[in-house]
């Protein structure tokens, strides 16, 4: 198993000795180094965490893929994700956020971290509006499913599958949410939050439209008898769905760090294990191999979409943020190891049916 991450584990040897010659030249003590080593770490393996999904989906669509092709995603296609999503696109919402120009907002996250992070944190209202009510909607359009049977905490997933029959029910319940939040806020904070977080939930819908579409017209192409997915179009298909999914990654990772080079050092390492993931689930044959660990994922993206909403009146440690996502990671693998060792080979899927 080691060979499909090797790759991966030189990167963030590179990432970490980045980040230690970063934190050292902007904190010069051990303890400010130490922390801003810690946020980078704790940002790769939420990325890891939230990200377990779409590996899962890339590994599908590579098994119809050609070699060279695969080959291509892994590397042209990581540098689209690493520098385009992870350092372009958080920079883009700083950027318009703080009323700067990007090349202002880039020269400012070098040359002068300090004043960076305050106009950050002045738009902070704006951001986790935006940004918790988009994690919030993720989290939620997974639970909210009449269709899902498995259920890892069985008492609040099967209520929240069964209220699914109500059409926009999570849209509604976040919402009311907004509001009651909003409440404790100024006027004109409230304004700016209640905006923020209705178009975090229209950019959610509009990615989901976005799937829509590709899946209408790949199915319309395989209906004509053409091959997708296996040239460049296949490549293109994954850069956008592969986007599509890291955008939660990336607005969450404002819940831990303002510091555009501590987000882009953290999300990189995250992607760069997710591309590793997703070979060695197209090599190994094996797609699900931990029953509840997606559903941890999506409880750990409601859990950060919560606190960015609530950060927009409280002040949450980021250590805590962390620790809370990498709980529920923790607990559902360990639940899913449970499982497999109650149920091993072919029992499992009796187990399934049963549920």
């Amino acid at each position: 198993m080691l060979r499909f991450y090797k790759g991966s584990i030189l990167f963030t040897l590179a990432c970490l000795a980045t980040a230690v010659w970063y934190g050292w030249a902007q904190t010069g003590s051990i303890q400010g180094t130490l922390s801003l080593l810690w946020i980078v770490v704790v940002l790769a393996v939420l990325e890891v965490s939230l990200s377990f999904d779409n590996a899962v989906v890339n590994a599908a669509v590579l098994e119809d893929m050609d070699h060279v092709w695969q080959q291509r995603f892994l590397t042209w296609g990581m540098v689209i994700a690493v520098f385009g999503m992870r350092i372009v696109f958080p920079l883009a919402i700083v950027a318009i956020a703080a009323g700067l120009g990007p090349r202002e907002a880039l020269q400012l996250s070098l040359n002068d971290p300090q004043r960076y992070e305050e106009i950050v944190s002045s738009a902070h209202v704006g951001i986790a509006g935006f940004g918790g009510a988009f994690l919030a909607m993720v989290g939620l359009s997974f639970f909210f499913d009449g269709e899902k049977d498995v259920h890892w905490i069985e008492w609040i997933e099967a209520k929240l599958s069964t209220i699914s029959n109500i059409k926009a029910a999570e849209i509604a319940l976040l919402l009311l949410c907004l509001y009651l939040i909003s409440l404790l806020l100024d006027p004109a904070d409230a304004l700016t939050f209640m905006v923020s977080g209705a178009l975090g939930i229209v950019t959610f819908i509009g990615v989901e439209a976005l799937g829509t579409i590709l899946e209408m017209r790949e199915t319309a192409l395989e209906a004509q008898g053409a091959v997708v997915r296996s040239g460049l179009g296949g490549f293109l298909y994954l850069n956008i769905l592969d986007a599509s999914f890291s955008f939660d990654g990336v607005i969450g990772a404002f819940a831990l760090s303002n510091n555009m080079v501590v987000i882009a050092l953290g999300l990189s390492i995250g992607a760069m294990f997710v591309r590793s993931m997703t070979i060695m689930l197209v090599q190994k044959g094996t797609l699900a191999e931990y029953r509840y660990l997606e559903h941890g994922a999506f409880w750990a993206i409601i859990a950060l979409g919560a606190i960015m909403l609530l950060s927009a009146k409280f002040h949450i440690p980021e250590t805590v943020t962390g620790l809370i996502g990498a709980a529920l990671i923790g607990a559902s693998l360990w639940w899913s190891v449970r499982h497999n060792r109650k149920f091993p080979d072919g029992e499992i899927e009796d187990a399934v049916r049963a549920d």
